[in-house]
């Protein structure tokens, strides 16, 4: 699998799936959550909707996945996964490792073979940037996937250097 490092907005991605940084309501919320339930329409949100109607009726819980339509978007579908608020009291990086590996499960189910993922829990969840790309990167890199391009949409250049910089690292040790 090639994994790319680009910034941008993951809603006007080419690929097949994007990733959702879903809060586990799954009814929509700020971020990355607002932007593709906005611009995918209300497509998702009816979607979402059943899901809690149905199987989630709790809530999707932090490291699972789920897809639905993607909409009005470019993308086939979107994927959504809650990654885990950081903790400086708890280790909470299998979560966020577990967001990544399951959404490509989910990817493989649907048959997607490319994937647009934002970096999952670095916004509002304050998980630092760097070990948010360390655990991305670690998750991806191990998982069995027939996905063939994931591409990580950074969303700004500063984080996209940062990634760079931590993927030459990540890429050395291995």
């Amino acid at each position: 699998m090639r994994v790319e490092l680009v910034t941008g907005d993951i809603t006007v991605e080419q690929v097949d799936a994007i990733v959702n940084a879903a809060n586990s309501s799954l009814l929509g919320g700020g971020g990355v959550d607002g932007a593709i339930h906005r611009k995918g329409g209300p497509a998702i949100l009816e979607e979402c909707r059943a899901l809690r109607a149905s199987r989630y009726g709790k809530g999707l819980k932090a490291g699972q996945s789920v897809a639905t339509t993607a909409g009005r978007l470019p993308a086939r579908w979107v994927i959504h996964t809650v990654g885990p608020v950081f903790s400086t009291d708890e280790d909470r990086a299998p979560l966020l490792r577990s967001c990544y590996t399951t959404s490509l499960a989910v990817a493989d189910e649907l048959g997607a073979r490319s994937v647009a993922y934002p970096l999952i829990s670095s916004g509002v969840y304050r998980w630092p940037k760097d070990d948010a790309v360390l655990q991305a990167l670690t998750a991806l890199h191990a998982a069995p996937t027939s996905v063939e391009l994931v591409r990580l949409v950074l969303f700004d250049e500063p984080t996209r250097r940062a990634a760079e910089r931590v993927r030459q690292a990540f890429d050395r040790d291995r």
